[in-house]
């Protein structure tokens, strides 16, 4: 099959959708890769690295010409005029957009999202939400550790003694997990929360102290132990207590990362300007979720400005919106791998590719088809 691997036109993309590494593979396989000149280049990955791999140096045109096309982000509409019907495109093409997925169905391609893979342990490989938030837990602590203006970790010095940043992380799932482990290497001192206290364990393992909330009902008690290892919502009394905690530490931290995103929801709000008035000057709030606010352009903070660092009640705060995306050598290596594991199931050793409705990870990335929306 002849796959191409177009640069990436979204503003501020740097990542690459298939590297030297996947590229041999899928040639290797039999497959004729057709890489965009310059695609690679932002991500430290030159034309003549590709084409050692034995892909072939092609315009963009021939790259989304292709049977199959593998993107980072969702073609825009100029990309899409250029791609042909019937062609297969692999990438993170945003679920919940419905009317870019009706824009591709119109246009007649079979069309996979990846972040629409279900949370199990065997599509744990091709997960690009883990790998990319991984990605971007590290990344916001060094956004965070480069605008705050003072050190990190304690340093005794002849001068005297600095104390070590304090450091709030605010929802401790995969990012939020690696910005504790990236700030405790970088000698912070690190609180954490989350509505799930059953993460309690796995924050204090990577060396940070959980904002405990002691239960007061039997309602709570039940609800914190969780169903089939899952925890279940909190109840609402629990929730504000945990939001004066967290008010609390707010107020005394020097860095604030806020990590909450709900996939296809507005990201909820967990710093209000009154946390932001009460912090100290110079103070920092890295918003990982900037831009999927209640009004679009907020995050997890009202105050962010998607794509801007602001300076609001002499907090910075910083809204960059494709973390991920600064790392774009590391990011590309990961996602690549993730893409090439998901196309072992649908490009089978012995043909042509194969869309296995009875596979659950299939079924559930499946898009668009035959000129329809298949995700309800």
């Amino acid at each position: 099959m002849q796959i191409g691997v177009p640069l990436e036109t979204v503003s501020g993309e740097a990542r690459v959708a298939a590297t030297p590494e996947t590229v041999k593979k899928l040639v290797g396989q039999g497959h004729t890769l057709k890489v965009q000149a310059g695609a690679g280049i932002r991500a430290g990955i030159t034309d003549a690295a590709y084409e050692t791999a034995g892909a072939s140096i092609v315009d963009a045109a021939t790259a989304l010409g292709s049977e199959m096309v593998l993107k980072v982000r969702a073609p825009s509409e100029a990309e899409l005029a250029q791609i042909k019907p019937s062609t297969t495109l692999i990438g993170m093409l945003d679920p919940f957009d419905r009317a870019n997925l009706e824009r591709m169905a119109a246009a007649g391609i079979t069309a996979f999202a990846l972040e629409a893979a279900p949370r199990t342990t065997r599509a744990q490989s091709m997960d690009v939400l883990s790998s990319q938030a991984n990605i971007a837990g590290y990344k916001a602590v060094m956004l965070a550790a480069d605008k705050y203006p003072r050190f990190f970790p304690m340093l005794m010095t002849a001068a005297g003694t600095v104390k070590a940043a304090r450091v709030v992380i605010l929802g401790v799932g995969v990012a939020g997990l690696q910005a504790i482990a990236t700030a405790k290497r970088l000698g912070a001192v690190i609180e954490a929360s989350d509505v799930r206290p059953s993460v309690k364990e796995q924050v204090e393992s990577l060396g940070a102290k959980f904002i405990d909330v002691p239960y007061e009902t039997d309602e709570e008690r039940e609800a914190a132990e969780g169903v089939g290892g899952y925890a279940r919502p909190m109840p609402q009394s629990w929730l504000d207590r945990q939001k004066a905690e967290v008010a609390k530490r707010v107020a005394a931290a020097d860095v604030v990362i806020t990590t909450a995103l709900i996939p296809g929801r507005a990201a909820p709000t967990l710093v209000t300007e009154d946390m932001v008035k009460s912090m100290k000057p110079g103070s920092v709030i890295v918003d990982m979720a900037a831009g999927k606010g209640p009004n679009g352009t907020d995050g997890n903070c009202p105050l962010t400005q998607a794509g801007q660092t602001v300076r609001v009640h002499d907090v910075t705060i910083v809204g960059e919106t494709n973390i991920a995306g600064l790392v774009p050598a590391d990011a590309s290596s990961l996602y690549a791998r993730n893409v090439i594991d998901f196309l072992k199931l649908v490009l089978p050793a012995e043909g042509g590719l194969k869309i296995d409705m009875e596979d659950d990870i299939v079924a559930a990335c499946l898009m668009t088809q035959n000129g329809e929306v298949k995700r309800k």
